[in-house]
């Protein structure tokens, strides 16, 4: 099989490699050879005038311009006009989610191959992918497979291409964009049966089995060691393996702290139809060694019978904050119990993140790569009161408190970025009786990030491939870096079949030029200004040439 290329002469260079219109790893058929598509032509091809135009308007807040400036005060709300320079913002693009196989083998190489010299072609800074603890550590602890992660490093390093390589140390599925099951190793598996107090539970007593409770940090409840000494033998046998590419290869290590590799609980979960959105989800500190911790805090706070439960009022899943005692306009939570509850439940969680980054420093101090921690972009319920949905992940962020200046300051403190996600959304997008708002959301996250003094990074939460998605994002980075809180990078999610596609591509394409020259408005050549297409056919055994894009999209 080979790949064929048509396109205008303008846009052809022999000097360059790369392809234009790749298959994706989870899509893409075994390739014996590809004919390369020149960097120069991906950077000429044509601009998105309409994404530029949409990005310059000046974007929606909350329904209510005062409710907006009261939620967060008028920091949160306005945007510096600033004369200074942009830097550009290096473009990484996520891997699938399987690209490591559960047998531990990487999958269809050749056609990932082919994927990353498309991504290189379009002036991409690297490929960010997930080295499962479930696939890693599968066989029994301390046992360690890094080989599929070895051919994968390699391959990119070929390619003159970056890794952000994420230590998920959670499972892979029943959350959104989950294409596939990567259960934690079955070992682990094994204890919970054993203990089912070790992961996340519910009012209700249902156990969430996707990450391991923080409950239980330095309790030695797997097989003799604590999940925080597991999670550091886990990075240091991975320093050990690749001390070689750190800092030259792999320049970022993203550790992960929570369900989604995220800094979070497991608050709002998607499988079995548990929670859908825009639901307030619930929180979860019911296993016995959160329980054990609210009673010691209730103690200490000299209000004993504050310890005996959670909060009897914060409703289910699936409801509105006004559906509930606990959310509503005037409800428990800003009462001096309520401000009990959520000061210590979002402490706990700042204190496992503080402990599995410390962990992570201890291993890569030195190492040239950095550090990064995810943050998740809870939106809906933002301009209400109460900020329901993100009390109940952990973050204790209200009208009346600022809940991710600590959250920056505990990254900035172990010398992490702080990765946000929602960075495409705009508020106008989100339905109405959600009460969302990503934009002040986005706002309020990059001034907590100024304000501690750490480095901000971002991705989008969905996967998108219109212009207007990408627009937000180089809004939003021309933004930051108005504010002196450029971001440090972004991770586009996800590489698969439909990012390849023509107009996807070209829209892909035209975004990563827009960020590398820091969100400034590009003319193209006179030459390319014909709306060229670019597109990859296919020949099979030697046969009939595939002569109309048709014909060579349905080959992929």
């Amino acid at each position: 099989m080979a790949l064929t290329l048509r396109s205008s002469t303008s846009f052809m260079s022999r000097l360059d490699a790369g392809i234009k219109a790749g298959r994706s790893a989870e899509e893409f058929p075994v390739a014996s050879s590809v004919v390369p598509v020149s960097r120069a032509a991906c950077g000429r091809l044509r601009a998105v005038a309409k994404a530029a135009a949409r990005a310059a308007q000046p974007q929606r807040r909350c329904q209510d311009e005062e409710v907006a400036v009261a939620l967060h005060g008028a920091a949160a709300h306005r945007r510096e006009v600033g004369g200074g320079g942009r830097a550009g913002v290096a473009v990484y693009v996520m891997l699938g989610l399987d690209t490591v196989s559960r047998e531990g083998r990487l999958q269809r190489p050749r056609a990932l191959n082919a994927s990353l010299m498309a991504l290189r072609s379009a002036g991409v800074e690297g490929v960010m992918v997930d080295v499962w603890w479930g696939l890693v550590e599968k066989e029994s602890p301390r046992r360690y497979d890094w080989e599929a992660y070895a051919e994968l490093v390699q391959m990119v390093q070929r390619h003159g291409l970056k890794l952000q390589m994420v230590m998920s140390f959670h499972q892979c599925g029943g959350n959104v964009g989950d294409c596939c099951s990567i259960p934690l190793p079955p070992w682990v598996l094994q204890e919970m049966d054993e203990n089912p107090d070790i992961v996340y539970t519910d009012r209700s007593g249902r156990r969430n089995p996707e990450y391991i409770s923080l409950g239980c940090d330095m309790m030695p409840v797997l097989r003799g060691r604590t999940p925080i000494q597991v999670y550091s033998d886990f990075m240091r046998s991975f320093k050990e393996r690749f001390n070689d590419y750190l800092g030259e290869v792999i320049v970022e290590i993203q550790v992960g702290m929570g369900p989604c590799g995220e800094l979070r609980y497991p608050s709002y979960p998607e499988s079995n139809g548990t929670w859908r959105f825009p639901g307030i989800g619930e929180f979860q500190c019911y296993d016995k060694y959160m329980k054990a911790s609210l009673r010691a805090a209730a103690v200490a706070a000299g209000h004993e019978e504050w310890g005996e439960d959670g909060p009897h009022d914060a409703g289910h899943y699936k409801q509105f904050p006004e559906e509930t005692g606990f959310f509503r306009r005037e409800g428990t939570w800003s009462t001096s119990y309520g401000e009990f509850f959520l000061d210590w439940y979002s402490e706990k969680l700042l204190e496992h993140g503080d402990r599995v980054l410390a962990a992570a420093e201890g291993v890569f101090r030195g190492s040239g790569a950095k550090l990064s921690g995810k943050v998740a972009g809870i939106h809906w319920h933002y301009c209400t009161r109460s900020h329901a949905a993100e009390l109940t992940a952990g973050y204790y962020n209200t009208r009346q408190r600022d809940g991710y200046v600590p959250i920056a300051r505990a990254l900035a403190r172990r010398g992490a970025v702080l990765n946000f996600t929602c960075m495409e959304m705009r508020d106008e997008q989100q339905p109405g009786q959600a009460g969302c708002s990503p934009e002040m959301l986005v706002r309020q996250v990059r001034q907590a990030v100024a304000a501690a003094g750490a480095e901000l990074a971002g991705e989008n939460a969905l996967e998108r491939y219109d212009e207007n998605a990408y627009a937000q994002v180089v809004v939003t980075a021309a933004g930051a870096a108005e504010e002196g809180v450029g971001l440090s990078a972004f991770t586009y999610l996800r590489m698969n079949k439909r990012l390849f596609e023509g107009e996807n591509w070209r829209h892909f394409v035209a975004f990563v030029k827009k960020m590398s020259e820091g969100g400034r408005k590009s003319e193209l050549p006179r030459s390319d200004r014909s709306h060229s297409d670019l597109y990859v056919g296919f020949i099979k055994g030697g046969g009939r040439r595939s002569s109309k894009p048709e014909e060579a999209t349905a080959a992929l």
